[in-house]
């Protein structure tokens, strides 16, 4: 579903990622480790079309997004760290506006209900304003607007930056939840336990280089934390 084959990135003379080789296959979820600017967000910003690679290649369900940016997106749905919603509208509200705006239908408020629900939003946070919401509770809005466009594909950065315990281990659920579902999903994190709880592989990135792709079943959090520490170690 998502594909980069020697995919690389300059920034004049800053290399923000080299020779990346990466497949998220459907029902995988791929966590990328990395200290910040190890190239996790701008592996994510080229295969949203956002940026375009100074070598290689890169696929969104076989479409180049560097050239075809609106059909490459329309197969990917997007979560950044930081959700941007309006704080005086509730969380129903802004997932009508922005399903709408994303399609130019409406839909009922049984709909958008079960579509917060989908994402552990309970009926009477739904319809608070946004205003009052914890940061766990603005994720799960992000993620139902984003689940709402019915895509393959998910990338996420950082999602659960900032997460209490419970909200993040709610979260990592349910990736568990889409990954079952025959999602690939492709999720940039610094949280070395939660990539181990949630990915099916981990990939730790140092100096825009992709350095270890490892599965996780063949690894404890204490082995992986070894590893990418190894790897970090200059």
């Amino acid at each position: 579903m998502l594909m980069a084959s020697g995919l690389g990135r300059r920034f004049g003379d800053t290399v923000a990622l080299e020779g990346l080789d990466l497949e998220v296959r459907q029902g995988e979820i791929v966590c990328l480790l990395g200290a910040n600017g190890a190239g996790k967000t701008t592996t994510i910003n080229l295969f949203l079309g956002f940026i375009t690679p100074t070598a290689g290649s890169v696929r969104v369900d076989g479409i180049d997004p560097a050239t075809r940016a609106r059909e490459a997106r329309a197969r990917v749905a997007y979560l950044p760290e930081q959700v941007a919603l309006y704080p005086a509208l509730t969380g129903l509200e802004n997932l009508a506006f922005f399903q709408r705006l994303a399609d130019g239908q409406a839909r009922d408020a049984d709909a958008l209900t079960s579509a917060l629900a989908r994402v552990g939003l309970d009926p009477d946070a739904a319809r608070r304003r946004v205003a009052t919401y914890s940061k766990g509770m603005r994720q799960k809005v992000g993620l139902a607007i984003a689940l709402a466009r019915d895509c393959g594909a998910l990338l996420l950065d950082e999602p659960m930056s900032g997460l209490d315990p419970r909200a993040a281990n709610e979260f990592t659920a349910l990736l568990g939840t889409l990954r079952e579902q025959g999602m690939a999903v492709l999720m940039a994190t610094h949280d070395i336990f939660r990539a181990r709880e949630a990915g099916s592989r981990v990939g730790i990135m140092k100096r825009g280089r992709l350095v270890a792709d490892l599965d996780t079943d063949a690894l404890s959090p204490a082995e992986l934390e070894r590893v990418y520490l190894e790897h970090m170690h200059d």
